[in-house]
Parts: structure tokens; sequence; C-alpha cells
């Protein structure tokens, strides 16, 4: 079963103090374009994909020349300090729009640039072919934990493992994440009215009663928050582009 029509949400009004460039790190050149650009296309070069909401930052200075690349598909809103923050107005803004609250949402991180359309794909599919007509149906894309994890516990002369954790059951959230709306708006406001900030829309889900599908994603789909990340999603694009997976 496919899903049909999305719509896409991407947070991106963080200042990635954490990789230490005074250009926040979506906006870095990477391969002749910007990192979020990179996040954004396999999304604009799907059908499916009705239109975009980037939440930036209100004193953003450098997104109106990426939209002017990307085309009408694409609007921006004023995102928050927490990305929860800026999926919330982003959700706002495509409710006020008139979208239904039955609608499926994709949220994807700006700073995650090796998505392909293979995964994608999957996720979608997979959500709506195991749908059951619940609220809170979704999912997201993840990889299950291959490393040994150990419990550290701080000591006077530096941090000791205290446990070994059984990985057997553990996964990497990743995104796009999937989710309904109406739904998800729903529980990021119930969160936010508990006080509690979700890192990721999965759990906000989870805190409202729900069990978000985990969709088997890619290793080289990540994160990029060090300069080595960023080398090393140059390289992934480099053989993903020469490859024509982009």
């Amino acid at each position: 079963m496919n899903a049909g029509q999305y719509w896409l949400v991407v947070p991106a009004a963080g200042r990635g103090q954490r990789f230490g460039s005074e250009l926040p790190k979506q906006y870095l050149p990477l391969r002749q374009r910007s990192m979020l650009e990179w996040s954004l296309q396999p999304f604009l070069a799907d059908a499916a994909c009705a239109a975009a909401v980037v939440a930036v930052a209100a004193d953003d200075m450098h997104w109106a020349g990426v939209q002017a690349r990307l085309g009408a598909r694409v609007r921006a809103v004023h995102g928050g300090a927490e990305r929860a923050d800026s999926v919330f107005a982003a959700l706002d803004a495509l409710r006020a729009s008139g979208v239904a609250e039955q609608a499926w949402v994709l949220v994807h991180d700006a700073a995650r640039p090796c998505v392909t359309p293979g995964e994608i794909l999957a996720l979608r599919n997979t959500v709506a072919r195991h749908a059951t007509g619940s609220p809170l149906d979704g999912g997201l894309l993840a990889v299950p934990l291959a490393d040994t994890l150990k419990r550290g516990e701080a000591h006077e002369h530096g941090v000791r493992v205290s446990a070994t954790v059984p990985r057997e059951s553990l996964w990497r959230a990743l995104t796009p994440q999937m989710f309904r709306l109406g739904a998800l708006h729903a529980a990021l406001a119930a969160a936010r009215i508990a006080g509690r900030t979700p890192t990721d829309e999965a759990q906000a889900i989870e805190w409202a009663g729900g069990a978000p599908r985990l969709v088997a994603g890619e290793a080289t789909n990540l994160k990029v928050t060090t300069p080595a990340d960023f080398a090393l999603a140059a390289q992934i694009l480099e053989s993903t582009e020469f490859s024509g997976e982009r």
C-alpha cells in the first residue's frame, strides 16, 4: 500500500554551536549547494511531496538565498529555541493553510543531507501498509545498534564502566519520522503544557500513548554534528551522486 501525498517539515532554526562554525551548519556549502538543500532535495524530487515548511530562526539572514533556489513548494516559518518548538510552528502553519488533520507529515533534520529516496519510500510504504486507523499511527527510520554499549559512571579521575547494556532491542533513531498532522500537533502541544521537551517527534507520540513503527534505514543517513561528520557526508554524497541514487 502506498501512503500517497505527504507534507514535509524541516526544523532549521538551530545555530549549530557544537559544530564550531560562525555560519549555521545547515547553510555550510557541501558539493556546490548548502547542506539544507541536500537534505530537502530527495523530498522535493518526490511527486508525492505536496509542499515543504522549513522552520528558521527569526534573525536568519541566509534563508532567502536558499529559498530562491528551491521554488514555490517551499515556505518558511519562524522556529523556536527547541526542535519541538520549530516543528510545532511548522505544523501550525500547515493547519492554518487548510491541510487536513489526517494528512501525513514527514519531519526531517536539516543536518541529514544523505537520506536517500529509497529510505523515504520504505518509510512511507511501511507505515501506510501497517496503519491501523489510529490517529497515532506512524513510524521513523532507525538503525539497529551494532556496537557494544557501556554505561559510564563519573569518578575522581574520569569515567569508568558501571555496566554493559544489552543492545539486542536498541535502535538509533534517524529521520524522516512520519506521523499524522493532527496527532503530532496534539502530542507536541500536550508535551508543552506538561513542561516536557521531546528530543524527537516519536518521543512526543510515545508520550501520547502511541508506539511508532521502526523502519530500517541506512547507516549513511548520518546527522552532521562535527566537522568529521561533514567530511564523511561529502564522501557519501559523492558516491551516491556517482551511482545515480541522488
